[in-house]
């Protein structure tokens, strides 16, 4: 009884963050359009391979590109298998007044595939190269906020594709 108000508690500040974050006009609303991309497939892997490709051979900055890869590859996996073990109903599906700003998923909404992704390739350029913060995180965090501001996530899904790409990206940070 008393995990499930903790249970309703938390899906409440949930939907109301998500509210509040959602249904935004003009500007902001292309400016979210527009960043959404850098976490989806498209942006995610070409950028790798092309970070790859212009790297010198034996250089720190291939290596941090092959972890990027492994990442971004090995939290996809588990960010699949969550969703279909979850089963969360996008917002948009879900909720009366959420705004659907682009496209309908056929997936399930937890974890949140592109912060899944943004994070897992951008946290081991964080990491060997501090200086790089100063854009990835701000970028990183927008794009996952972007999400909800689409109407296709929950903030909680945003957090989860956060944990789920920083940890994944650690850990292979770790053992190389």
């Amino acid at each position: 009884m008393r995990m499930e108000r903790v249970r309703s508690r938390i899906f409440q500040y949930d939907e109301s963050l998500f509210y509040h974050f959602n249904g935004h006009q003009g500007f902001l609303l292309s400016f979210f359009h527009m960043i959404t991309h850098l976490g989806g497939a498209r942006f995610t892997i070409s950028s790798m391979v092309l970070v790859y490709l212009l790297a010198d051979q034996e250089s720190l900055l291939r290596q941090t590109a092959v972890i990027s890869m492994l990442a971004l590859t090995l939290s996809h996996l588990m960010a699949v298998g969550v969703k279909r073990m979850v089963k969360r109903i996008r917002p948009y599906a879900a909720l009366p007044k959420a705004n659907l700003y682009g496209h309908q998923f056929k997936d399930h909404s937890f974890p949140s595939g592109h912060t899944t992704a943004i994070f897992s390739i951008t946290v081991p350029f964080m990491v060997t190269y501090p200086a790089f913060m100063i854009i990835l995180l701000p970028v990183s965090l927008l794009t996952a906020l972007s999400r909800v501001v689409l109407g296709v996530h929950y903030p909680s899904d945003i957090l989860a594709g956060f944990f789920l790409g920083t940890v994944t990206a650690v850990v292979l940070l770790m053992n190389f």
